[in-house]
Order: structure tokens, then sequence, then C-alpha cells
């Protein structure tokens, strides 16, 4: 197997692709490398000006690397190997929407403290317990989640799993993609 794909090198192919430096860049797309990175690392503090980075379908472990990005308000990190969200900390005043549906996250306790964060997708995960949902009622600004293949949704039938999680999450506005009706 091939060694995996740098944030060093993704980031050269990315300058290349649109003849701009990436430190400048507002929107960057690192998904689907070949091979796939595996590591945030602190090369990401150079993008000051990002206000959207993907890093999708790679094979990344955990969150790091990011305290420097000052203007992030979209970050998406689906499909990869993420386990938790610890390391989304710095982030905490400025991202307003996290996606990382598709990986293997059980517990989301570094939600709590994202005051800006207004979008949440975390389907297909493995949250099995309330106690980790409601984790998402105390981010202020929180109105649009996406909670579908978790082992809590899929435990229960879906129109009560609805109306259960639309009863502990007052603020929510949209549910898996469908406006919640009060």
């Amino acid at each position: 197997m091939s060694k995996p794909t740098s944030l060093k090198d993704a980031l050269a192919k990315w300058e290349d692709r649109n003849k701009q430096p990436a430190s400048t860049a507002t929107d960057i797309g690192l998904q689907f490398q070949y091979p796939p990175i595996e590591k945030m690392d602190p090369i990401l503090n150079s993008l000051t000006e990002c206000q959207k980075l993907s890093l999708s379908s790679n094979m990344i472990e955990k969150i790091s690397g990011i305290s420097g990005m000052k203007n992030l308000r979209v970050l998406s990190l689906a499909r990869n190997n993420l386990k938790a969200l610890n390391g989304i900390e710095p982030l905490a005043e400025t991202l307003e929407e996290l996606w990382v549906s598709y990986n293997n996250i059980e517990k989301i306790k570094p939600i709590e403290s994202m005051k800006a964060l207004r979008v949440f997708y975390i389907s297909n995960n493995v949250i099995k317990d309330w106690v980790e949902f409601m984790r998402m009622a105390i981010p202020p600004n929180l109105i649009e989640i996406t909670f579908t293949g978790n082992i809590l949704s899929e435990n229960m039938e879906p129109a009560a799993f609805t109306a259960e999680a639309v009863r502990r999450l007052p603020n929510l506005k949209k549910l898996d993609g469908e406006q919640v009706i009060r």
C-alpha cells in the first residue's frame, strides 16, 4: 500500500490546480485524495483566510492542527475514520457548520463548546444514547442536524425518534432534512 498523502502535498496539488496560493483561498477542497490523507496537521494553520474546508472521503482519525483557522465557517470531515470530535474546540467561536456524517463517532462532548454552530451533520455514526444526543441542546445557535443512521435513531420507530428528538431540542428547525413542525 502506498504511503498516505500529506496535507502539504495535497495543498501543493490544490494550488497547482487552482492557480492560487492556499493561504489566500476562502474555499479549499481536499476530499477524495489518493492515497488518502490520514492526518490533519499544523499546516492547516497557514490557511488563515479559509472559510470552508473539505477533507471528506479520506482516512483521518482525529481532528487537529486547526487552532489558527480563525475564519473557518464550514468544516467537512464526512467519510473519514473519526471516533470523536476532540480537537474541534479551537473553532468554538466561529464554526457555523460541521459535517461529520459516515464516521465512527460515538461521543460528541466537544460539541458543547461550539457557540456559533448552526448546522451539524452527524448521520451514520455510532451514537447510541440520549445522553450523547442531548449534548446538541447546548450550542445556542444549533438549528439543523442530520442524525439518521445512528444506533439511537435506528433502534426506534422513525416517528417516535423524531417526536422525542424535537421535544429534547427545542431550538431545532430541521431534522434529517425535514422542517420541524411543532
